[in-house]
């Protein structure tokens, strides 16, 4: 599967607790990301990330591309509601593409954690009839 990765500025340290954390799973599959999360994942993991420019610098519209021509199975987007960015338009179109295609989104620890261990289980082997 391949699982896109975003993380908010004040979410990027809690990204890599949780690629930490989940290492035996996220590392059976395709990971990519924004530039700096990407990076950021890479320095802590020892994992491969394929990496799209930052957010900001057009990462997250390369993103929602991969969103549109269905080749992400799954995001995980850490958010920080209280923040305020200057590219959240882009972000709340990540979210829109994930409803338009019918992929998950993670949006919290919770959902995360939910999603993994369902990625896991082969919960999510549907995905796979979209391509």
């Amino acid at each position: 599967m391949n699982i896109g990765l975003i993380a908010h500025e004040s979410k990027k340290k809690l990204m890599q607790n949780f690629c930490i954390a989940y290492r035996g799973i996220l590392d059976r599959n395709t990971l990519y990301a924004t530039g700096t999360t990407g990076r950021l994942i890479e320095e802590v993991t020892n994992m491969t990330v394929r990496k799209y420019l930052p957010g900001p610098l057009g990462g997250v519209q390369q993103l929602t591309a991969d969103i549109e021509s269905n080749i992400i199975d799954l995001v995980i987007f850490l958010n920080d509601p209280m923040s305020t960015n200057s590219h959240d338009i882009a972000i709340a179109n990540i979210q829109k593409q994930c409803d338009l295609h019918n992929i998950p989104l993670a949006t919290n620890l919770a959902t995360a954690e939910i999603m993994v261990l369902a990625l896991d289980r082969g919960d999510l082997d549907w995905r796979e009839m979209y391509k």
